[in-house]
């Protein structure tokens, strides 16, 4: 949980000061002034160290909007949530890693703190769930200042967690050699069994992917939009048999859905919806667009599997900003085959990012 904790803070193996500490988790300014009237010791650097933490909660607490379902928030030994009646709990976690996930030389700490939230908001839109509340770890690089680097992580995040009514209830901060590592919990709610699976796909099933696939690593794997919105607008519309985003790729991705339900698909190339940057990254790197959308990853778009007549009435009212496409349909036999421009059938290898 994030909050004072002098025990993870102080790696001194003297016995513990003795005598009450006058400062107060909710007084980071009496911290401080307690720490600048005594002198210098050997406790001073773990004093500091709380002292520093302390300004950290305050700071994270006057950016942090209450919402109804937060009894207890920043600040105790756990955050204290409530779950309404009737609806199951759905948590979600992803850790992103420098060097492996992003570079903090090509993007602010702004951006990559947005992505660590919003990887976890598009995992809820996967499962239809309204998104509830958010746990915070970080592991700091000790060079630099570690307090502004946290600080401008959760500016970044600050906005989509408003925005999608996911307040930021706790977690946990470090000091480490190693290169900045950020974890990040979500939590959101759905109404008992109606989470939507990845595992409930049939055969006839038409595929649906939202936006557009491919090239998000000219910046829309930073900037990406979660579908907690589209999600939930269809959930309470629409019927659903399978769902996930398209985090790793949408042939990758797409083959974990299939092998989940135990059913095969055959896939339309030319009706994927191919971004620009896709066509961008192509005329770099000499590869076919096609070959960016169905395997470069990060697009963070949700791939459904709905019923016929369900899947034309939402491709024919088109009810959401970012666009729907049939891609495709669920077939029986447990294999993944692609459709070319002239009717002939290949087999759609497993292109994606694989961990």
């Amino acid at each position: 949980m994030l909050r004072a904790e002098g025990r993870r803070l102080a790696a001194s193996k003297e016995p513990h000061r003795p005598g009450p500490v006058h400062c107060s988790p909710n007084s980071p300014d009496q911290a401080w002034s307690g720490l600048r009237a005594k002198p210098l010791s050997r406790y001073s650097r773990a004093w500091e160290q709380m002292a520093v933490e302390l300004e950290f909660i305050d700071w994270l607490n006057k950016r942090t909007t209450p919402q109804s379902g937060i009894v207890v928030g920043i600040g105790d030994d756990a955050a204290l949530l409530k779950v309404p009646a009737g609806r199951q709990l759905v948590v979600t976690t992803d850790m992103l890693v420098e060097g492996v996930h992003f570079d903090l030389a090509d993007a602010t700490a702004e951006r990559v703190g947005r992505k660590a939230l919003g990887v976890n908001l598009s995992d809820l839109a996967a499962e239809a769930a309204s998104p509830l509340a958010a746990l915070v770890s970080l592991s700091l690089p000790k060079k630099g200042n570690a307090l502004e680097l946290a600080k401008e992580l959760l500016e970044g995040m600050m906005p989509l967690a408003n925005k999608h009514r996911c307040p930021i209830v706790g977690g946990d901060t470090n000091v480490a050699a190693g290169p900045l590592t950020i974890s990040v919990t979500a939590m959101g709610t759905v109404a008992e069994n109606q989470a939507w699976l990845r595992s409930g796909a049939q055969p006839g099933d038409r595929l649906l992917v939202t936006g557009q696939l491919g090239g998000s690593l000219l910046g829309r794997h930073l900037d990406f939009e979660p579908r907690v919105a589209e999600a939930m607008a269809i959930r309470d519309r629409y019927e659903v048999h399978a769902a996930l985003d398209i985090s790793d790729g949408l042939a990758l991705d797409l083959a974990r859905m299939l092998a989940a339900s135990g059913v095969g698909a055959i896939v339309e190339v030319d009706r994927i919806p191919i971004s620009s940057a896709a066509v961008t990254m192509a005329q770099r790197d000499g590869k076919a667009p096609l070959d960016h959308a169905l395997g470069d990853g990060e697009d963070f778009e949700l791939l459904l599997a709905l019923p016929p007549d369900e899947a034309k009435r939402l491709c024919d009212t088109q009810p959401l900003q970012c666009g729907w496409t049939d891609i495709g349909e669920i077939t029986q036999t447990c294999d993944c085959k692609q459709r070319h421009t002239d009717g002939t059938l290949t087999t759609l290898e497993p292109l994606g990012y694989q961990h």
